[in-house]
């Protein structure tokens, strides 16, 4: 007589790529600058208090408030769906990402709380623990513990942080201060968003991985030095709305117009080819089409030009405007942090309206 062992194990199951479950990926999923504006239109206005230091008014990085003379608290957060597969490179770009925004305001991050949304029915127990991991050791190199966070169950994958520093009052740099006749500086090269599309199309090599893992998790740790030198008047980060979106706030922020050398302007290698190839995301015309008549490009100037312009950068770098003057320091500082691709792509002007000039 013979018998039959059933086994009472779940079927395996094959868990779906990280990408699939986004309908756009990192910084390329944040809602349209021009969409935006409409939605935060409608927000009622609240007072604010006097140690409110940075609140929305310049669309800045972060929200900064005073403690004491001595220390102002910066706070920001940021968070998105999947830009790449692996569970713990995904976490890793967003933690870098969200942590960015500290140094762009010239803060020293000192916590974080992780804001976590996942498919629960989609995804293992383990791969999101790898995501978190991930996440943690981008905030382990930052030299901050992740102290806490939220946790839901969601249709699309979301991970990201809150991310908390401090800065001397007196060391703030937002997107405001530029002045004309200040020189603007790029810490990291261009094309992230060109390079993801091209990934979550199956055509982007390993090599061309590597590279746009390696300006997405590298942490733009400059920011606080920089902000010690008195001739730095403005920084930010460039991410979601692409440099010319950037470039375009930090022109509003000032009251001023930013004309960028687009020969100058670092691309992540690769990325040209790719963008000529159509590996574009949606992102890049929702933020052209935002910008309206306050990004101006020269007539020699293709529609790849203009795709690399406002393709949307996860965890994308330091932009700075200096007087030329500290040129010298701050290119020092840069390249003391490793950034051997910082370089000068443009400058401030006087202007009746603020915009952006590209030629």
């Amino acid at each position: 007589m013979s018998s039959t062992t059933i086994d009472a194990r779940p079927a395996a199951t094959t868990e779906p790529p990280l990408t699939s479950l986004s309908h756009g990926g990192g910084c390329g999923c944040k809602i349209a600058p021009a969409v935006l504006s409409r939605i935060l239109a409608a927000t009622p206005s609240f007072p604010a208090p006097a140690d409110l230091l940075v609140g929305n008014e310049t669309a800045d990085d972060a929200a900064v408030y005073r403690l004491n003379d001595q220390q102002a608290l910066v706070a920001t957060t940021d968070f998105f769906m999947p830009i790449v597969d692996d569970p713990q490179d995904f976490g890793r770009i967003a933690a870098t990402n969200a942590i960015s925004d500290v140094y762009a305001m010239g803060g020293r991050p000192i916590m974080a709380l992780a804001l976590v949304g996942m498919p629960v029915d989609r995804l293992s127990p383990e791969t999101i623990g790898k995501i978190l991991s991930g996440g943690a050791e981008a905030c382990a190199n930052a030299g901050i513990p992740v102290a806490g966070g939220h946790t839901i169950d969601s249709v699309e994958a979301i991970y990201g942080l809150v991310a908390l520093g401090l800065v001397h009052p007196d060391r703030i740099r937002t997107n405001a201060g530029a002045r004309p006749g200040d020189v603007l500086v790029l810490g990291k090269p261009i094309g992230v968003g060109i390079l993801s599309a091209a990934l979550k199309k199956g055509v982007l090599d390993d090599a061309g991985y590597g590279r746009m893992i390696d300006t997405t998790t590298r942490l733009n740790t400059p920011g606080p030095d920089l902000a010690e030198i008195a001739g730095v008047h403005a920084m930010t980060d460039v991410t979601g709305f692409g440099l010319a979106g950037h470039a375009l706030e930090m022109a509003r922020g000032s009251g001023a117009g930013v004309q960028i050398d687009w020969q100058a302007v670092p691309l992540i290698e690769g990325a040209r080819d790719l963008a000529e190839g159509g590996f574009i995301t949606g992102a890049s015309g929702r933020n052209w089409a935002s910008y309206g008549e306050g990004v101006t490009l020269a007539s020699d100037l293709t529609a790849t030009d203009r795709a690399l312009l406002t393709d949307p950068q996860t965890s994308g770098g330091l932009m700075v405007a200096c007087d030329p003057a500290a040129l010298d320091q701050v290119l020092a500082v840069f390249a003391a942090h490793g950034f051997d691709r910082a370089g000068v792509i443009g400058q401030v002007v006087a202007a009746a309206q603020p915009s952006v000039q590209v030629a």
